[in-house]
């Protein structure tokens, strides 16, 4: 069918494209997807937790926000991954040839982190996918292609890790990578004027986040710093961390990619020092972050752009050994990873239970299915009740929605308030409401005497009365909504009404 093993590269992006595309409006929105729905709200240079990218890349996908679903949230993180795949390929087809860039490409699909978490759901790696791998591509250029002398390709060098930084803001690594690799390569050209160029461009692409930094006395590094200030050993933190980059990157994948670095040098590389920079622009960063969780808690997808050049150097070796039960495994972990995304739809949808707590105080607390299930559903039973409550006076006319936490905040804010236009006012610390503090600013505060509802999911125990009692003279016996999956209660929603504000809560921006 495909003569070419580009075609077959198209076709694979293909197939891994529609496939997510027919997944996506089957799941609900994720914790962190329906978070960063908040970006596309309210577009800014910088947020409290992360750079801006990702609410523009939302925009764009959402036409605006003119066409808002599963599907259209998700189309940027979809596009971004087939495009970031792409450029794997052409990365390891000029370093190597184009079966091995075919691997590398079999690789990245077959990647829980790029395949799938990255390149299905929305988040800020989304964005970055992009960036990163084409950054690769331009270094691979510049370095392997004799291209370094024209300045054009510095200047997208510069802009490509700069829209990478205003993703995430470890993409400044990539210059990490890149300048230690020169240092003990070619230092020369680390002094050179197109490199320099190509940095203040990056600089330049950054000045937004710094900007927005200094208003708010850099909110963003001290709230990240906070993460990473334990000084004492946790083995349990660094367990999770090897563990959850195992199961991140798909275990096959994994020992794959660890094959590779063993195998190093039985790899005949075609251009020198490649192999160096591909491990300079990976072996440093995963090493950064398991210090980091040698000390202190971490996500095992913060370090998910470290192992693509990994991905590219196991291409080569695939390539190279010429075993067909290597190949024959490497496909098998392709199937693996969509097998896990049918399963995924199949359970959230079908399953008669939850993975979580059984107790009917915290219903359902710890069960990862329920973030993407059951938020339409009560939405549009509480806007019944809503409505209801009008009819009969029960509560004040247009009511807020108060919350105390960035989640379950955001599922309230995409799937609630966003189809029953109430508004949302978050209230709270900054540490638990975040990005809610700025969207606070645009919107209606309380008024003396006024009503709210407060929405309290029973897998997000949340102590209404603790919270908010001060706030309001009375507070109703909440109405339980239930969540059910195949027949079976595996959540349900408490609806509490505040009656009678007496207090304004002090803005904390």
């Amino acid at each position: 069918m495909f003569k070419s093993y580009s075609q077959k590269v198209f076709g694979l992006i293909l197939f891994a494209a529609c496939m997510k595309m027919i997944a996506a409006p089957f799941l609900e929105l994720g914790n962190d997807e329906v978070y960063y729905w908040t970006y596309a709200l309210q577009l800014d240079f910088n947020h409290f937790d992360h750079p801006p990218l990702v609410g523009f890349l939302i925009r764009a996908s959402t036409l605006n926000m003119h066409w808002v679903s599963e599907l259209s949230m998700r189309l940027g993180a979809i596009i971004s991954a087939s495009i970031g795949c792409y450029f794997v390929f052409k990365t390891t087809t000029h370093l190597s040839n184009q079966r091995a860039g075919w691997y590398a490409a079999l690789l990245y699909q077959a990647g829980v982190y790029t395949g799938f978490i990255a390149g299905f759901f929305i988040l800020p790696d989304s964005a970055q996918l992009i960036f990163w791998t084409g950054s690769l591509y331009v270094m691979s250029l510049l370095l392997f292609a004799n291209k370094e002398k024209q300045i054009g390709y510095w200047l997208l060098l510069g802009l490509l890790i700069g829209l990478a930084t205003l993703s995430k803001v470890h993409g400044l690594f990539l210059w990490a990578g890149f300048g230690a690799y020169l240092l003990f390569t070619n230092y020369k050209k680390i002094f050179s004027w197109p490199f320099i160029l190509a940095a203040c461009v990056t600089l330049l692409c950054i000045v937004p986040i710094v900007y927005w930094n200094v208003i708010y006395d850099f909110i963003t590094y001290r709230f990240h710093s906070e993460r990473v200030t334990h000084t004492g050993i946790n083995i349990a933190s660094f367990t999770t961390e090897i563990v959850g980059e195992v199961l991140y990157q798909n275990p096959i994948v994994y020992i794959l990619m660890a094959a590779a670095i063993l195998g190093y040098k039985s790899i005949s590389f075609q251009q020198k020092n490649s192999g160096r920079w591909l491990l300079w622009m990976s072996i440093p960063l995963i090493i950064i972050f398991w210090m980091v969780a040698l000390f202190n808690p971490t996500l095992p997808h913060w370090s998910g752009p470290a192992f693509i050049p990994l991905m590219i150097l196991a291409g080569i070796y695939i390539d190279q050994k010429k075993q067909s039960w290597l190949v024959y495994v490497l496909r098998t972990s392709v199937v693996i990873v969509f097998a896990m995304l049918l399963s995924l739809v199949l359970i959230v949808q079908k399953y008669p239970g939850n993975f979580g707590s059984q107790n009917n105080e915290n219903l359902g607390e710890y069960c990862p299915t329920l973030d993407l299930s059951g938020w339409n559903n009560f939405s549009v039973a509480f806007n019944t009740l809503a409505e209801r409550d009008q009819a009969n006076h029960a509560m004040s006319v247009a009511p807020a929605i108060i919350v105390g936490k960035w989640f379950p905040a955001g599922h309230l804010e995409f799937y609630t308030a966003r189809t029953t236009g109430l508004s949302l006012i978050g209230i709270g610390p900054l540490q638990d409401i975040h990005k809610f503090a700025w969207l606070n600013k645009e919107r209606q505060a309380l008024t003396i005497g006024s009503d709210a509802y407060c929405i309290v999911p029973s897998n997000v125990p949340f102590n209404v009365a603790e919270a908010y009692g001060s706030y309001f003279t009375t507070i109703d016996t909440p109405i339980r909504i239930d969540q059910k999956r195949s027949g079976v209660v595996v959540r349900y929603f408490l609806v509490y009404r505040l009656h009678g504000c007496t207090k304004i809560p002090q803005p904390l921006l």
